[in-house]
């Protein structure tokens, strides 16, 4: 039998699943279980009826965990001991210094994310050139090892100073601990500069890191024979037994899926610029595409800096589950508590009694109680009105005000989070089209799109499910950084090529022991103007700056020089131009080289997807009455559509999602199965806000 590729997204509410075997695509989804996650992949695998071939070894299965994301998040960390120089224990707990209510004067105590009693400290240093200044002796090591012990750690982050430069030290350490602790070395999980962000990073990896290789080692135990590979924040996929030990690189897998989902159906659609919306029962992730998967060392996952190369994701906590409630002001908020895949909405009929956007949503009749995932799960109208109706009460208003008003102010979240990553980095909204997906996105894209004053959208095919989707278009492949600080007037070719080529060859040897024999590569290089803290990335073809594309037995020394030269001023450029679009300035002064960056993935056949095969409809469209709609709105199941645009307003029904086309909008289908949204020439942008 043939292998089958399956991915697997799991959520907070919901694990999706995208089966694909030659033209054949399915697609399925289960409840999420939060509390061990393996049991909803196992059950939506045995509904699949893909039970024998994954005995048979005949599924290759790429996985998106939030297993990562919510230990850290919840604070479920194992008990790790941090290791760093003589007097810099305090590095971690002091941080950055920054306030997060700049003026207010009585905040909060912060809790310290790191235990004083669990920092060590080791009299041994290097310079800020990587040579030693006080050596490690067998004694210290022998010393310190009996501290640890005596502290009966489950982890253990190593975190020396300039150990990017020259990872000896921390290597001693490792090899004295042996494998009695889960250890966690700076120079392996971050070899770049900032002290801060570096040791943060090496003890989230190793405080997060047991539990992440359980889950792995359990799961990939539980899937055997059948290949299991792991989707990394960057979009790249890592084989489980490496991913094991890299927790870190795994914080954002499941949303990083939908964005190398959206990257393919960008291509599919001649669509490069695209701003993505993930709303799924928890969350709402937002993200900006230029015909790649931005990257970012600048991300946070909760109060946490993750400095690792990650998809520049934005996530808030509004999602189809977020709660409703009335504060001590008496105002309605939504969010961030949701109400999750246990007891889930009060329309799931589980006992969840929390007024949420999805009771909302059924109540003004954008969800409909018998089409919800394809028919397999009625929704309770009435359960719904009943969690609304306490709020009704407080506020002193009818129920169907206080469902609009739910969805008024979660939209008004999202909206926020589209600004953040389009206008508050210097990109216009109009330039792009908003790709919506994740179950709930489908109800909120035409609102979403109004607001931002833009004329395109699209629902994709299989919008429900296409993080999991995501997981299938990935490549296996590395993002791999390094410091490497210089003026960039002064980088020296010779050393450039050097870090350059250790980093690719670390990639593709990785890769080589997952079977990928053919890849691809790009670098780039982190600048700033000197003197700042945070640079920007450009990418350049790696070939340095004393050679190009030509025989240099043909050309002088002189004109080498003048090559260089000419592509030093490419990167000046290049780099100018993204600040002055993100800053919307320029300084005169020196640029710096501060880190370089490789990208490598496998060079693998496309993602091939069936042709959409339009049927006939059995029945003509259903009409409804909708709350805020003066005319009969139109109900329409996706596979039935006619090939004429649906003019909006209209309900496009399907197995995983529901997709709301205010009027104003028209929506057509492509070939594949995309729902293509656009203004109708003239119309007037009328959100929900205006609207009700």
């Amino acid at each position: 039998m043939a292998t089958g590729f399956l991915g697997i997204d799991t959520g907070g509410t919901f694990t999706d699943f995208v089966f694909l075997r030659g033209n054949k695509l399915r697609v399925h989804k289960v409840l999420s279980t939060p509390k061990a996650p393996e049991v909803a992949i196992l059950a939506g695998i045995s509904e699949m009826g893909l039970a024998a071939q994954l005995t048979a070894g005949e599924l290759i299965i790429i996985h998106g965990t939030t297993v990562a994301t919510n230990a850290t998040l919840e604070g479920k960390g194992v008990r790790t001991v941090y290791i760093t120089n003589k007097g810099f224990g305090d590095v971690l707990m002091i941080g950055r210094q920054t306030r997060q209510q700049l003026y207010n004067l009585t905040p909060m105590p912060v809790s310290q994310p790191i235990d004083p009693g669990l920092t060590l400290e080791v009299d041994a240093r290097l310079d800020a050139q990587g040579q030693e200044i006080k050596s490690l002796s067998a004694d210290a090591l022998a010393d310190l090892a009996s501290q640890i012990a005596a502290l009966q750690p489950t982890s253990v982050a190593i975190n020396l100073l300039f150990s990017f430069l020259n990872p000896d030290q921390e290597l001693a350490i490792a090899a004295q601990l042996g494998d009695q602790y889960f250890v966690s070395r700076s120079s392996l999980v971050l070899p770049e500069q900032r002290e801060y962000e570096r040791g943060i990073t090496t003890w989230l990896n190793a405080w997060i890191g047991p539990l992440i290789k359980a889950y792995l080692l359990s799961l990939g135990d539980r899937l055997a024979p059948s290949k299991l590979a792991i989707m990394q924040s960057s979009g790249l996929t890592i084989g489980a037994p490496l991913a094991a030990d890299r927790a870190v690189n795994l914080l954002l897998s499941g949303p990083a899926g939908g964005l190398a989902a959206a990257l393919y159906l960008g291509e599919q659609t001649r669509q490069s610029c695209i701003m993505t919306f993930d709303m799924g029962g928890t969350s709402t992730d937002v993200a900006l595409l230029e015909g790649a998967i931005r990257l970012t060392n600048q991300g946070k996952i909760g109060p946490y800096p993750v400095a690792v190369p990650m998809a520049d994701i934005h996530t808030i906590g509004a999602g189809g589950g977020s709660i409703a409630y009335v504060d001590a002001g008496g105002l309605l908020q939504v969010g961030p508590r949701s109400a999750g895949a246990s007891p889930g909405p009060a329309c799931y009929g589980h006992g969840g009694q929390a007024p949420t956007v999805t009771d909302a949503n059924l109540v003004i009749g954008r969800l409909r109680p018998d089409a919800f995932l394809g028919g397999r799960m009625a929704l309770d109208l009435s359960a719904a009105e009943a969690a609304l109706q306490p709020l009704a009460t407080q506020l002193a208003l009818p129920i169907i005000d206080v469902a609009f008003g739910i969805i008024r102010i979660a939209n008004e979240h999202m909206i926020q989070a589209l600004r953040v990553i389009s206008i508050q980095q210097g990109h216009d909204p109009r330039d792009f089209a908003l790709m919506c997906f994740g179950g709930a996105g489908g109800l909120h894209v035409c609102d979403m799109a109004d607001a931002l004053q833009m004329q395109r959208a699209i629902v994709p095919v299989n919008s429900g499910v296409l993080s999991a989707l995501g997981m299938l278009t990935a490549q296996p492949g590395r993002d791999l950084v390094k410091t490497h600080n210089y003026l960039l007037e002064h980088v020296v070719e010779s050393q450039l090529q050097a870090v350059l080529a250790e980093l690719l060859t670390e990639a593709q040897q990785e890769l080589q022991h997952e079977g990928v024999l053919e890849t691809r590569h790009q670098y780039a290089m982190d600048l700033r103007y000197q003197g700042q803290t945070y640079s920007i990335a450009v990418d350049f073809d790696g070939t340095g700056f004393g050679k190009a594309d030509i025989d240099e037995a043909e050309i002088s020394e002189a004109g080498k020089k003048e090559v260089g030269e000419n592509k030093k001023a490419a990167a000046l450029k290049a780099f100018q131009d993204a600040h002055q679009q993100r800053y919307g300035h320029l300084l005169s002064r020196p640029v710096e080289l501060v880190n370089l960056r490789v990208h490598v993935e496998a060079v693998r056949p496309p993602l091939t997807l069936p042709t959409f095969h339009r049927q006939h409809a059995p029945v003509p469209p259903k009409a409804i009455r909708l709350a805020d709609q003066s005319t009969e709105v139109l109900v329409y199941e996706r596979r039935y559509l006619p090939q004429q645009p649906v003019m909006g307003p209209a309900l496009i029904t399907e197995d995983h999602t529901t997709v709301f086309i205010q009027a104003g909008w028209q929506g057509r289908l492509d070939d594949i199965g995309n729902l293509l949204l656009t203004r109708k020439m003239g119309s007037k942008h009328n959100s929900l806000r205006e609207a009700y």
